[in-house]
């Protein structure tokens, strides 16, 4: 039941792992935060606290709301320390399946053995990072949308053998953050981005063939198909290595070329501009 989870360990404190930790805290769950590197920490209680008082300004929370729910926010620098006495721990790391499973094992080896492991990945097979721990029915996907504050869709998915109660659990769970949980079968990519990629990569093939450029693509998805936001514009903002990582793990796991990262956006990784984060993708920030 939802209700027996009172506290979250979120291990990642970069952008996804901070805004999930927003999230349960506001809600008035206990979280655990973990990060070995302090830097990105105190970035990440910074980014919080700005976006509750972001949250203030629109009159969606009060003073005191922040203050209780920075209360309920500690930070931990080892997986060990930060998971012991948690009943639910959400993976929030980078998109790479050996550091992922590296710390599935962790999570399975310190956590009590009620605990829930689940994972924010976006494409990276649920099955695979359930295996290499010795609790595969209590294995599931969580997978956040960017900004979580904001965005309402958990995909949640379910891996081979991922049992009724943890499925359950975590819908329940997702519905109580004020979230709407779709429930999806393990496979690469999802439903998310199985849909979402390609159309990504297509967008790049197109401008990279001259048909129009960035603004016009963006432009024609955004008047003719109602998107907030084009196809490009949005690769920057997600990042153009996680596009292009998601894609490769898309184009592995079903061997199908039509997954292929198109050449610009291998490129333009190689070459460091991967969008927002580094001033310089398909725009120029």
């Amino acid at each position: 039941m939802q209700n027996s989870i009172k506290s979250v360990a979120v291990i990642g404190a970069g952008t996804m792992g901070n805004g999930i930790a927003h999230v349960f805290a506001q809600k008035g769950f206990t979280v655990h935060l973990i990060d070995t590197n302090t830097a990105i920490l105190e970035k990440a209680i910074s980014t919080i606290t700005k976006n509750l008082d972001r949250q203030i300004s629109k009159g969606i929370i009060s003073q005191e709301e922040k203050e209780q729910s920075l209360l309920r926010i500690s930070t931990y620098q080892s997986i060990a320390s930060g998971v012991t006495d948690v009943d639910l721990i959400i993976e929030a790391a980078t998109e790479n399946s050996i550091i992922k499973k590296d710390i599935f094992k962790q999570m399975d080896e310190f956590a009590n053995e009620y605990c829930i492991l689940s994972t924010n990945t976006s494409s990276i097979s649920i099955s695979e990072l359930a295996a290499v721990t010795n609790r595969p029915h209590k294995v599931i996907g969580m997978h956040f949308m960017n900004p979580v504050p904001v965005m309402k869709l958990v995909e949640i998915i379910n891996g081979d053998k991922t049992d009724e109660a943890t499925t359950h659990t975590i819908v329940e769970l997702t519905k109580t953050i004020d979230k709407i949980p779709c429930v999806v079968k393990d496979a690469p990519g999802f439903i998310a981005n199985r849909i979402l990629m390609p159309m990504i990569n297509e967008a790049i093939i197109a401008l990279s063939e001259g048909i129009s450029d960035a603004a016009t693509i963006d432009q024609i998805m955004k008047l003719g198909m109602a998107h907030p936001m084009g196809p490009l514009q949005l690769a920057d903002y997600i990042g153009l290595d996680v596009c292009k990582n998601i894609l490769d793990i898309m184009h592995e796991g079903f061997k199908d070329d039509k997954y292929a990262p198109c050449p610009l956006l291998i490129r333009m990784v190689k070459e460091g501009n991967l969008g927002v984060k580094t001033g310089k993708g398909f725009y120029t920030y």
